[in-house]
């Protein structure tokens, strides 16, 4: 596997790590549990928008990742 592949492939893990906390935010029943939660899905969100980053400058610098 390529390292833009692998790169993708963690972006991928990462969103939906998102997505379930996202999730869990709002099905948590207590205001704590639900701050908690979407700070988490915040930190993950920022860290998502670090690797979509580094996807392209992957792309930018090296034609053969394109389209992985």
């Amino acid at each position: 596997m390529t390292v833009a592949a692998e790169v993708k492939q963690c972006l991928a893990s990462l969103k939906n790590i998102e997505a379930g906390l996202s999730t869990m935010a709002l099905l948590a029943q207590d205001d704590e549990s639900r701050q908690t939660l979407h700070e988490a899905m915040m930190t993950v969100s920022d860290t998502v928008e670090d690797v979509k980053s580094r996807v392209g400058e992957l792309e930018r610098q090296e034609a053969e990742y394109k389209g992985f």
